[in-house]
């Protein structure tokens, strides 16, 4: 019997969240039970309430505010906790059409993939701004041809669907947006990712996530950059090593052009500028073996953790089965940490 979570983290959206939890489809074919997890990240309005009222299955809170990373984080430990085998995140501002979700998680049930995202069709949303739309284009664009994603890819989307293998293994560090960095991790570990391009709707209020646009962009932007550079710190450090040497290679061959041709004097230069980054290059490459086995290092750690969690989730599935604790009955707040295996708890 399969379980599907749908799981919301949601920052004071006491007036979206209501729709949201009511527009998540009951009944999907290959799911034998659904339920919907609303993840309220210490909001100071009625989002809990709202949330409850509209027939969410599990509410849980952080007892302050942590950022969107951490939250999902979190909510996929909770989904984990009770048992689900698939897992779809969706945002708490209704910007994704929940209605698709059956579509999204097709590929899943199927076992053709280990992770759907729900794509927006980015052309089509009027009201998002130019420097919004063109950003996440670019870095969609980007994202697709360094880790070889499906065409039209949206990898600053939050509409996706996890098996619950791929949300085993997903480690996410970044405090801000794990949009980019799940995607990373993902690829590290060969995971299947599929693609499906929704409607998305139009939100003309300001984010939640985003003081501005250009602070989104920064901090995001970091977020990605770092990600990439830890993962794959080896493939940077190597390709800035052949061009290096690559680049002292041209040197040395004028020089040594010059000296055919008319004897070399006035280009010594060339040949100081060669032996420079030919030293460096070899350095560099030197380097990329630390970075190689940094690399390794962090894969047996990840191997680790992901064998923790497998045994942390699998052993508190039946006691989450058993319990089976509704939000219309009681609300969890969470500390500051993560979810423990003892969570939901009256």
């Amino acid at each position: 019997m399969a379980k599907l979570i749908v799981v919301i983290p949601a920052y004071n959206e006491e007036q979206n969240v209501a729709e949201v939890v009511r527009s998540v489809p009951r009944k999907i074919p290959g799911i034998d039970r659904m339920a919907v997890l609303v993840y309220d990240d210490g909001s100071t309005d009625r989002t809990s309430e709202e949330a409850r009222e509209a027939g969410a299955d599990y509410i849980l809170r952080h007892s302050r505010n942590r950022g969107l990373a951490v939250t999902f984080r979190d909510a996929l430990d909770a989904a984990l906790h009770l048992g689900a085998d698939v897992i779809v995140n969706t945002d708490g501002d209704n910007h994704y059409d929940q209605s698709r979700i059956p579509e999204l998680v097709e590929p899943i049930i199927a076992g053709q993939a280990d992770i759907v995202v729900g794509s927006r069709d980015l052309a089509a949303l009027n009201e998002m701004g130019f420097v919004r739309k063109w950003g996440n284009r670019i870095a969609s664009y980007i994202f697709r041809f360094l880790y070889r994603l499906p065409d039209g890819t949206d990898v600053s989307s939050g509409f996706r669907a996890y098996s619950r293998e791929a949300a085993l293994r997903l480690t996410i560090t970044s405090l801000y947006t794990y949009a980019h960095e799940s995607l990373i991790v993902a690829k590290d570990h060969n995971l299947v990712i599929a693609n499906r391009v929704f409607a998305a709707k139009d939100v003309s209020r300001p984010s939640r996530l985003m003081s501005s646009v250009g602070s989104h962009i920064y901090r995001a932007g970091t977020v990605a950059v770092l990600s990439f550079a830890v993962h794959r710190l080896f493939h940077i450090l190597t390709l800035g090593a052949a061009l290096l040497i690559l680049g002292g290679t041209a040197a040395f061959l004028r020089f040594f052009y010059f000296v055919v041709t008319s004897g070399g004097g006035g280009h010594v230069q060339s040949l100081i500028i060669g032996a420079v980054l030919l030293i460096l290059g070899i350095q560099v490459v030197l380097g990329s073996f630390f970075g190689l086995a940094l690399a390794k290092n962090r894969q047996l750690i990840e191997d680790v953790i992901y064998s923790q969690r497998r045994q942390r989730f699998e052993s508190a599935w039946p006691l989450a089965e058993a319990s089976q604790v509704s939000a219309a009955a009681s609300e969890t707040t969470l500390t500051d940490e993560k979810v423990s295996p003892g969570l939901p708890q009256e």
